[in-house]
């Protein structure tokens, strides 16, 4: 079964209690296989069987109960929902304006001047402007909602700024009614209309900060640039990049931001490409290098081959993928769905059955005590806290490591990696370069003719350790005739009649060439430094022994040093036998080595040491170690460019280098105490804040909670938990021993 996974933005959601109804409601679709509705961001991502469900039919069911998906797919839909989210913004910050300006006037007159003539009848007409023109929104929606058998949070709000405003105004105009029950009459327009006051400043506060949060993807989405210049006919011509098609031939000028993924064909200059992989040296480009969308063009100049383009660069394909991860759900919102699919209706409840209590148990005051406690318990309580406290944290956290170069690929990956306590690392082109080169050299007769024809012979052998050979000898090749490969040993061939030979110690014995012994002492030294040695004679005489390795990368030390630091166990797994394993175990300092293992044995490995109780981190190119990879915990591709394996890893470090586990490993832990903190403080809040308002303190030292208080904290609970998780854009590359 093959199925898609598409996200849309969702239109109406407000609270935590939406998003949940949302989730619940698409969940409910046929053909629907996964459903993950984020808050912060907006969005729904749905992963669905197309022969049973259709992008119309989850739209239609969403309108059923009160909101609208987003399903047109069009270049210019990202665009309107920012045209469309800053309208929102401004408009919102412009109806909390004018509701501070209106509702201090009428908190002012019931403070102050209460007893001049015609005050009530200003605090009703003030607080009607803010409570049904600037805060129409929320009736709007809760009306919406209700016909549709739901509630959320503007429910709430509706419920207690609608029922403070007509019983002032019920007071206001039939004061008697009141007084023949011998109750004092007042009035609470004040609490209504700074309620509303209140509630919209949070909401804007909330609102900017929540845009913060997609800082990420906004930087990654402003680095293609909108036009490219091309070769047309062998003349240069400025187009849009929407136009460029797969084989045109771009024209890179100095300091120019690459515009696809292509082939250099001529030219050369440096590349900044920070954006992909979070390394700030800039890497050489000339014919035949690679190049990415995004990246920096230094001072240089070249053309390059468009192979790539639109959604199929690295660059969409990185937006993609950090879209969809900020886009999932962590496991502990989960917990968090379910109370916020319950929140609304248990509230109104707790502020119904306070105001029977206040009523019942206060002869004298209960009607005024148990409606300033209603209309508290509506206001104080906060769904919209709860529901942002996990995805806004998963949001930054992923966008702050997919600026570092690190692509998390959702948020059940993100909460792994802190509990990880064993990396596992396969060694060629994780902990090495990957590359053979030619280290050492030791020559009993260097010359130019010598090097040439040993440069010629390694020319023509397909061993992959001959070209190591060629590019660290770096001259003119001699002409050989005759080569021949002599299969496990070497290569021979003649130059000027004369036979030469290159291979392994044994085709130098096998041709019963006598090796001086401190070429013996020296081949020996390189060997138990885990080095390949490769000869160089004719039928009388060593020349030359060249030592090849595949070099440790320069921050593998460091990495490996740091994760132990950080209490994390380090194992290398190789097929390498064991005495170039061994070497490269001791100067790397692993804790641990295994060499001559198969890929599955690998595999078998890591489900040894999860049988054993290790959360394990198996770390690889993502596609040579992909059963080991599957096998993990926690699996991490590294690679670089157009060689990452997304789809294979849950984590991809962009880069080769070994120092982003410990980021990805300390980013984890700082995200997931980010979300415990915000949802201690949510849950907190409502545990202190509903049974307070309600009247809980009232027998024992006579406090209850005023309503605009309480509007006034119910508000800055949403904005401290969004600005909690943006502390997380301040993370820095170090390690720390957080659990």
């Amino acid at each position: 079964m093959k199925t898609i996974k598409k996200s849309f933005p969702v239109l109406g959601m407000s609270c935590a209690g939406c998003s949940a109804r949302v989730d619940k409601t698409l969940n409910k679709q046929p053909g629907i296989i996964s459903v993950s509705v984020n808050l912060a961001a907006a969005m729904a991502t749905v992963e669905y069987n197309p022969e049973e469900c259709t992008p119309e039919q989850l739209k239609e069911a969403v309108q059923k109960i009160g909101f609208d998906l987003i399903i047109e797919e069009k270049k210019e839909t990202q665009k309107d929902m920012d045209e469309v989210r800053k309208s929102h913004y401004w408009s919102l910050k412009m109806r909390t304006l004018l509701a501070v300006v209106l509702s201090v006037p009428v908190s002012v007159i019931a403070m102050f001047f209460h007893d001049v003539p015609y005050a009530l009848q200003i605090m009703a007409v003030l607080s009607a402007i803010v409570v049904f023109g600037l805060g129409n929104s929320f009736f709007v929606n809760a009306w919406k909602l209700l016909i549709k058998g739901g509630a959320n949070m503007d429910t709430l709000v509706a419920l207690s700024t609608g029922i403070s405003y007509f019983f002032s105004l019920f007071n206001m105009v039939f004061p008697e009614y009141l007084l023949r029950h011998g109750i004092t009459p007042h009035v609470y327009f004040e609490a209504a209309s700074m309620i509303v006051a209140f509630i919209l400043l949070g909401r804007t506060l909330e609102d900017r900060a929540k845009g913060n949060t997609a800082d990420a993807i906004k930087k990654l989405m402003g680095l293609r640039p909108k036009k490219v210049t091309v070769m047309i006919n062998g003349t240069e011509m400025e187009t849009e990049i929407d136009r460029l098609m797969v084989g045109d031939t771009v024209v890179v000028k100095p300091g120019e931001r690459i515009a696809v993924d292509g082939t250099v064909v001529t030219g050369e200059s440096y590349v900044d490409e920070s954006m992909l992989s979070g390394e700030p040296v800039a890497v050489l480009k000339e014919k035949g290098s690679k190049v990415f969308a995004g990246t920096i063009n230094h001072k240089g100049s070249f053309r390059f081959v468009a192979e790539k383009v639109g959604s199929e660069t690295v660059l969409a394909q990185i937006i993609k993928m950090v879209q969809e991860a900020q886009g999932s759900k962590a496991p502990v919102q989960k917990l968090v769905d379910r109370v916020a699919g319950i929140f609304v209706p248990v509230i109104i409840s707790v502020a119904l059955l306070s105001f029977v209590l206040w009523v019942t148990f206060d002869a004298e005051s209960g009607l005024t005590h148990g409606f300033l406690a209603a209309v508290t318990v509506l206001v104080v309580a906060c769904p919209c806290a709860l529901g942002l406290a996990t995805p806004t944290a998963i949001m930054v956290g992923i966008g702050k490591g997919a600026e570092m170069g690190i692509l998390i690929k959702d948020a059940d990956s993100l909460e792994i990696a802190r509990k990880v306590d064993t990396v596992v690392l396969d060694k060629t082109g994780t902990i090495t370069e990957g590359i053979p080169v030619a280290t050492d050299w030791v020559w009993t007769d260097e010359s130019e003719d010598l090097k040439s024809i040993l440069c010629g012979l390694e020319k023509y052998s397909e061993h992959p350790l001959a070209m190591a050979v060629v590019h660290g000898l770096g001259v003119e090749t001699a002409e050989i005739t005759g080569f021949e490969s002599i299969t496990g040993m070497g290569v021979k061939g003649l130059y000027e009649g004369r036979t030469y030979i290159a291979g392994n110690r044994r085709l130098i014995s096998s041709c019963g060439i006598v090796v001086p012994a401190e070429m013996e002492e020296k081949a020996s030294l390189l060997s138990s430094q885990g080095k390949t040695v490769i000869w160089f004679a004719d039928n009388e005489r060593v020349y030359c022994l060249c030592a090849i390795t595949d070099k440790m990368k320069d921050t593998s030390s460091g990495a490996i040093d740091r994760l132990q630091n950080m209490g994390i166990k380090v194992v290398m797994l190789t097929g390498d036998a064991d005495a170039p394993a061994r070497y490269m175990a001791e100067q790397s300092g692993v804790d641990e080595y295994k060499a001559e293992v198969t890929p599955q044995q690998k595999a078998e490995f890591v489900r040894l040491l999860r049988s054993q109780g290790n959360i394990v981190a198996m770390v690889g190119d993502g596609i040579n170690d992909s059963a080991a990879l599957a096998e993990a915990d926690l699996s991490i591709a590294m690679g670089k460019g157009s060689d990452i394996a997304m789809d294979v890893a849950k984590v991809t470090i962009i880069s080769s280098n070994l120092e982003k586990i410990a980021d990805t490993i300390s980013l984890s832990r700082h995200t997931v105490r980010t979300i415990r903190q915000n949802l201690f403080w949510a849950f907190i809040y409502n545990i202190i804040g509903v049974p307070v308002a309600a009247g809980a303190l009232y027998p024992i030292n006579g406090f209850l909670l005023n309503p605009m208080i309480a509007s006034a904290a119910m508000a800055m609970s949403s904005v401290s938990v969004v600005t909690n998780s943006l502390r997380l854009r301040r993370f820095k590359n170090v390690s720390h021993s957080v659990n």
